[in-house]
């Protein structure tokens, strides 16, 4: 399969949102802090947001612009008023700090950017060393108040759509399946951030490919889905902002979802058909007798990604809310689904079977495929598949077989009826509350502390997310754990930070003096 899933006339994300706006105009779209948009709201505001992009910005198609918002409605009114301007998005995670930031924002080339206003301190901390040229800044209530964000030196969304609406949206150009959409940011198979650059086929081919799966469970215009985890996340984007609503769906998107009980009253108005959560937060709400005693009765599908799937938390769920969890697998660089269980006939300690046009092959480390039923590292090639690594050749090569086959550094094994097992990881990444941490980027940050020698960063078993970072440093000198954390912090996201800090007299070695990880695995 190539593209045959994608509808004739759709050339584009933009085409796809159109389509949709249009399509179920009355419906509503999105929900976030009491507050409800139609899709003929998204689209008017959307409009004005791809106008203003255009005309008042000057932005070109094929521009990158990032987007760095909690789960807000303004998210999805910035994504398709730039999938409309024909621009490139590039997601960032509201929590980096701004070292992670400028990173992101000088490898992308991004020209724009679309902020919460309490995170401009971070931009301001580096905005002399990027090459951002324009920004628009809005405030979790802006759209409930329609006021201006107060003594604010950029341009917020109440002068976007202002200013849009006085203009008409010129037509995108002969944008195809196969231009660039997206730079989604992750570690891939090695430490450095890498931008997956996923084409407009490559998202648009995994929606109809999630659809095509969820089967009967996908009743166009009628689907309510929660939607805690952010959209900055491949795993939201596609199934919030591409999937549900390009069904019809109405999305109630969480901006906190640490705080459960403000959490569960912000879903308890709404007879929700579907989640998509991850292990730590379905045990979390089971736990709180609020949720128990909300009505789940319409609940049909509740999908799992990003960590993996526990039984215990599985039959917490099904004994809770009377829905099974279809557990599924996905990178960045997938766009994200590979694979996912078929809802209501889940193989729990499966992550299910490859999606429609998606073949999964288990390599050796020779890329050669292994006997039937030996494990191996899971390789995929399918539509969804990214074109490569953003300006990085050297590291798409690396992740790429001769035939086309995206090496995902995960160890896998099919089952004889076809569903995949996920076994262990071959790279050493570490994976807390559904997040991928990589021990380069942290051991990076710990050895530039003046008291530290060398350092090693591994993960540890975790009863509240899995995983928790714990490092291992050498030390000259005096220093405490407590700074060492205190540096962490400094550039490093809350959930990077280690939690535990070892100061030992040696890291063990190999002979030609590469660090065992292993070995302090324990």
């Amino acid at each position: 399969m190539t593209q045959t899933l994608i509808p004739d006339g759709i050339q584009n994300l933009g085409d796809f949102i159109e389509h949709t706006l249009t399509t179920y105009a009355s419906n509503p779209a999105f929900t976030a802090i009491g507050q409800t948009k139609t899709f003929a709201d998204m689209d008017k505001m959307s409009y004005k947001f791809a106008c203003y992009l255009q005309h008042e910005l000057g932005l070109q198609p094929g521009d990158r612009i990032a987007i760095q918002l909690p789960n807000l409605i303004q998210s999805p009114i910035a994504f398709f008023g730039a999938m409309r301007a024909g621009l490139v998005v590039v997601s960032t995670n509201p929590l980096y700090t701004p070292p992670e930031m400028q990173h992101q924002f000088n490898d992308s080339g991004a020209k724009a950017l679309v902020i919460l206003s309490d995170l401009l301190p971070k931009y301001e901390a580096i905005k002399s060393a990027v090459g951002i040229e324009h920004v628009i800044v809005t405030s979790a209530p802006q759209l409930l108040t329609g006021q201006a964000v107060a003594d604010c030196e950029y341009p917020c969304y109440v002068e976007v759509f202002d200013k849009g609406a006085t203009h008409t949206l010129n037509p995108r150009p002969s944008l195809g399946l196969t231009d660039t959409a997206a730079l989604q940011y992750t570690g891939g198979t090695t430490g450095v951030s890498k931008g997956a650059v996923l084409s407009h086929g490559n998202l648009l081919s995994n929606n109809y490919q999630f659809a095509e799966r969820m089967g009967d469970a996908f009743i166009p215009g009628k689907e309510i889905i929660v939607c805690p985890l952010p959209l900055y996340h491949i795993y939201a984007l596609m199934v919030s902002m591409v999937s549900y609503f390009g069904n019809g769906g109405h999305s109630i998107l969480i901006p906190n979802p640490r705080d459960l009980d403000a959490f569960i009253d912000q879903i308890a108005p709404f007879k929700f058909t579907a989640f998509a959560g991850i292990n730590t937060l379905f045990v979390g709400l089971c736990m709180q007798e609020k949720f128990k005693a909300l009505d789940t009765s319409a609940l049909k599908v509740t999908t799992s990604g990003g960590t993996a799937l526990t039984g215990a938390a599985a039959e917490l769920w099904l004994n809770t809310t009377g829905c099974t969890i279809a557990e599924g697998y996905g990178l960045s660089e997938t766009s994200p689904v590979v694979s996912l269980n078929i809802p209501g006939q889940e193989q729990i300690g499966t992550v299910g079977f490859p999606m429609v046009g998606t073949d999964v092959q288990m390599l050796d480390d020779q890329d050669r495929p292994v006997a039937e039923g030996e494990s191996g590292e899971i390789a995929v090639k399918g539509p969804q598949v990214m074109q490569g690594y953003w300006n990085r050749p050297e590291e798409t090569a690396k992740v790429m077989t001769v035939n086309g086959y995206f090496k995902t550094g995960d160890v896998g094994v099919k089952l004889p009826d076809g569903a995949i097992k996920i076994v262990d990881r071959i790279k050493d990444m570490i994976i807390v509350s559904g997040f991928n941490v990589y021990p380069n980027e942290i051991e990076d940050v710990l050895v530039k502390h003046p008291a530290v020698v060398e350092a090693a960063v591994v993960g540890k078993p975790d009863e509240n997310t899995q995983e928790r970072v714990v490092a291992y440093i050498s030390v000259n000198g005096e220093v405490r754990a407590e700074d060492v954390i205190a540096h962490c912090r400094e550039s490093l996201t809350g959930y990077k930070v280690p939690k535990e800090i070892n100061i030992i007299d040696e890291l063990p070695k190999s002979t030609v003096g590469k660090i065992l990880r292993r070995e302090l695995r324990g």
